[in-house]
Parts: C-alpha cells; structure tokens; sequence
C-alpha cells in the first residue's frame, strides 16, 4: 500500500491529510477535518489538476499586457501544453472580463479567458 502526506487546500484549515492508496485507489483519507479533504485527496491522487494563470499581449491597449487563467482546472499533465498554446498570443483591445482568449486549451475543452478588462487605447 502507497501512503502519501499532503496538505489539503480545500479550505483555509489546511489539514495535513495522510492518504493511502491501493491499486490506484484512495482507500483511506485521515487528518481531514471537514469532507473537502476526502475530495480533495481523492482527486490531489488519482487525477490531479490546476488552474492555470498566465499573461497575453494587448495590441491598441491602455495597457500592453493582459492577464489570463483557465476557465476551470485542467490536468496537471497539460500545464505545460497550455503555457506553449500562450507563447505569442496577441489580442486587440478592448477586452472585457470573462472574455475568450484560447479555446479549446490543449484540447481539454476549456478556454482561457481574460482577467480583467482592459480598454482601447486612446489617441
């Protein structure tokens, strides 16, 4: 049996959780003081994922870089797919919050998208 110490991030609690795994299954999670613990070990050893921030360039913008994150968490494994799909992205100003910057990142099927907002660039 794998047993695996980490420190939950479910809350602000930040319980060190002792994880035990068999066959690639959690078995048992110990140290948690409320359930996002057991979630989180759960998924922190059997398919880990992060959201992923970054930055792009803004052409015509008050501002000349944008930051950026992914809609939702992807696989640890794709982190590194997801920067090099950023490497030269340029977009146009105005952008507004929430909107769509990459689709599709590393074909997880979610987008990157802006941060904040961010207006054209005034002459």
């Amino acid at each position: 049996m794998e047993v695996r110490n980490l420190t939950c991030i479910g809350c602000p609690m930040g319980c060190p959780l002792k994880v035990e795994i068999e066959n690639e299954k959690v078995v048992n999670v110990y140290g948690n003081t409320c359930a996002m613990g057991v979630e989180y070990a759960k998924k922190e050893c059997t398919n880990p994922t992060r959201i992923v921030t970054s930055s792009v360039f803004v052409e015509d913008g008050e501002i000349d870089v944008l930051p950026v994150k992914t809609e939702k968490d992807i696989p640890k494994s794709k982190i590194s797919d997801c920067i090099k799909c950023l490497q030269g992205v340029v977009v146009k100003a105005p952008i507004n919050i929430g909107d769509v910057i990459f689709k599709n990142v590393s074909n997880t099927g979610i987008n990157v998208i802006a941060t904040r907002s961010i207006s054209k660039k005034s002459n």
